[in-house]
């Protein structure tokens, strides 16, 4: 009875939706809703999701905008995405849902419906035959009648993740498929590394440049209860030869940074040790472990930038206690995975980076660095954090800001939302911080 309810596909953010695996398995159009999909309630559209949208539109998807909103509040959205769009839905009503698909000449089959609530959303797209991607909704329900619905909804998606366990994927049969995935997620890489054409830095400088955008520094080496001091130390080593191969690379205009382009396989022949990996949700040694503490950094470096991100993954930012206690977004949490799990970001701006980077008395050190001053800096602006017990599961839950702020009046002149974290905590829940959980 709820299998009409039922999601293809739930993630966090629509950042996490695989576009191209998506446009690669046949679908060529996207009805897409807008308020707590893609943005927060009434708000516009943000450089974030305009540069999505250009992305989906590259690689071959047709889109149309669907939304229970007036016409107004859409074209205030869609003034630089320029996409198709219905307005006043009426969703989950089919006509609105059929009029997209004779918009985009497209059939059911070949249509995905994206949204964050399952009774409007994914039940309109089902009762189309159209496939649908739950989006986890960007703020709460206070008690209106979208907040009943939401708990509704909460129950269905409890009920499909329930349904989703009993299920194996080919790669979690056995360490075997498990491998035969992997090796086919990295020929996929390959070949769209090939078709896709796409510029990458390849000239360095032993010269830095004269103007530190932000510069970071954090221990290499954790210690405490559970953590082998083997793979701690083989982490130092695999960080360190990852940092030789990326500083002093100059990112000109125009260029994208690849994570795995730049450094490379990951093997035993290069000197990569054995550090930590997390497979499935849980930590194993592996070869070239711990290189997302590098990406971590690299990510710190970029938010503090005008450089726009244009691949993160994210895993668990909650592997480890906070050292010494003191909390640092982003210090955890960018996953990367010799090559097709890549951080990427591109220098849309008009003048050249550079990327510093060095380990020192078991410390890596980096940092951006630039041709010349920018009238803007950059912080990140963590709220809400705390632990919370979710059956008999902790999860670290907090909203994570980045702050654009004018150099010269000090005025905050923009407010992005970065990561929603809902990060399941991977530590010895002894650990976690009494007066942090509720």
């Amino acid at each position: 009875m709820l299998n009409k309810f039922y999601p293809d596909m739930y993630v966090n953010s629509v950042f996490e939706i695989p576009f191209d695996r998506l446009y690669e398995k046949g679908y060529r159009g996207l009805i897409l809703d807008i308020d707590l999909t893609l943005v927060p309630h009434n708000a516009d559209a943000t450089p974030e999701i305009e540069i999505l949208f250009q992305m989906i539109r590259a690689i071959g998807f047709k889109t149309v905008l669907l939304s229970d909103n007036s016409k107004e509040r859409i074209e205030r959205f869609n003034r630089n995405i320029g996409s198709d769009y219905i307005a006043e839905a009426d969703k989950p009503n089919r006509v609105a849902y059929l009029q997209a698909l004779k918009q985009m000449n497209l059939k059911p089959s070949e249509t995905i419906c994206i949204g964050d609530q399952i009774l409007k959303d994914i039940y309109g797209a089902k009762r189309c035959g159209i496939a649908g991607i739950l989006v986890r909704y960007i703020g709460f329900g206070d008690g209106s009648p979208i907040g009943r619905r939401r708990r509704i909804e909460a129950w269905i998606l409890k009920c499909y993740r329930r349904k989703r366990k009993g299920k194996k994927m080919f790669c979690d049969i056995n360490p075997t498929c498990y491998k035969i995935s992997q090796q086919k997620e990295i020929c996929k890489r390959h070949f769209r590394n090939l078709i896709y054409r796409v510029k990458y830095p390849k000239e360095k400088s032993t010269e830095k440049y004269p103007v530190v955008v932000y510069e970071h520094h954090n221990g290499l080496i954790k210690t405490g209860k559970g953590i082998d001091p083997v793979l701690q130390n083989n982490k130092a080593v695999n960080i360190k030869l990852a940092a030789e191969a990326m500083n002093g690379l100059l990112i000109k205009p125009g260029e994208t940074f690849s994570f795995w382009k730049t450094v490379g396989k990951t093997t035993k022949r290069r000197g990569y040790r054995p550090g930590r990996v997390l497979v499935c949700g849980k930590l194993k040694p592996g070869v070239g472990g711990g290189l997302c503490n590098l990406a971590n950094t690299l990510h710190l470096l970029v938010l503090h930038s005008p450089l726009t991100v244009t691949e993160f993954h994210q895993h668990s930012d909650a592997l480890a206690p906070d050292p010494n206690g003191i909390r640092v977004p982003f210090s955890a949490g960018t996953s990367v995975n010799y090559n097709y799990v890549d951080y990427r970001f591109r220098n849309d701006t008009n003048q050249t980076f550079q990327i510093c980077a060095w380990c020192e008395d078991n410390q890596l050190f980096a940092q951006l660095r630039a041709e010349e001053e920018l009238p803007e800096r950059y912080e990140l602006v963590e709220q809400n954090h705390h632990f919370h017990k979710e059956g008999d599961k902790y999860y670290r839950i907090s909203k994570i800001y980045r702050h654009i702020i004018d150099k010269q009046s000090g005025d905050v002149v923009a407010k992005r939302l970065v990561l929603d974290n809902h990060s399941e905590v991977l530590f010895d829940y002894d650990l976690i911080p009494k007066e942090l959980i509720r």
